[in-house]
């Protein structure tokens, strides 16, 4: 990495810690508190990438290599899928799994943003554009479903003890665990497709990358072509 692409790569980080601290700090203005917040995969993601983004700037900063691309892909996915869940279920009308969006103070309002658009779009801009590309591979869309399936084994037992649950997919109160286990069985295999798509995404720019090297250095003009049209190949011993 170039220094001036260092630059921009601790900047792009800084901005992601920064989001992240300003969506947990404005959401926390309004009724939610720190502990109501945490059982929250939002929260757990956020938090992940924001981590993630500090120690990769940090490692930036002092000129090391940047984390490994398994884990920075398994943070950007996690984050996508805070963004892609939120938009397309939980805050589409249309969909079976809406939830009633609440009145927000504006300070609540913009927390809301910043945890759910603004971080994973910094995170996926960050990944696309500063981490080393051809590094993924397709069995690690598998891998990465441990976090996530982690987490649904917590809602669930938190859910028997407090009995409420994060998110109406997870409601085993109000689908039970019949229910709970098909939104499961779906949203797991929406979640390795997304993880095969950032696969794709990546070997697609590793190979662009590979291909530009040689698209970029032309024949300087004047130079005379080693083996003119029409004229045979010799070997320093004569012709074969």
């Amino acid at each position: 990495m170039t220094p001036r692409r260092r630059r921009l790569a601790i900047l792009f980080r800084l901005a992601v810690v920064l989001g992240v601290l300003a969506g947990i700090v404005l959401t926390a203005l309004g009724p939610a508190t720190m502990t109501g917040l945490l059982p929250y995969f939002t929260i757990q993601s956020n938090v992940a990438v924001g981590v993630f983004a500090g120690y990769a700037a940090w490692r930036a900063w002092q000129g090391r290599p940047e984390p490994p691309s398994a884990l920075k892909g398994a943070v950007t996915l996690y984050i996508t899928i805070t963004g892609t869940v939120y938009h397309l279920v939980l805050a589409n009308p249309a969909s079976p799994f809406a939830m009633v969006q609440p009145h927000r103070e504006p300070g609540e309002w913009w927390g809301n943003q910043f945890l759910h658009t603004v971080v994973p779009l910094l995170a996926i801009a960050d990944w696309a554009l500063f981490d080393r590309r051809g590094r993924l591979r397709p069995r690690y869309a598998a891998w990465w479903l441990a976090f996530p399936l982690a987490y649904l084994g917590f809602a669930l037992v938190r859910g028997l003890v407090v009995h409420r649950y994060p998110y109406p997919f997870l409601d085993a109160g109000a689908l039970g665990y019949g229910g709970v286990g098909l939104s499961a069985v779906f949203f797991a295999v929406a979640f390795w497709l997304l993880g095969l798509i950032l696969v794709g995404v990546d070997r697609g720019l590793a190979g662009r990358a590979r291909a530009m090297p040689a698209e970029a250095a032309p024949t300087p003009a004047g130079t005379p072509d080693p083996t003119p049209s029409g004229t045979p190949e010799q070997s320093p011993a004569g012709p074969r």
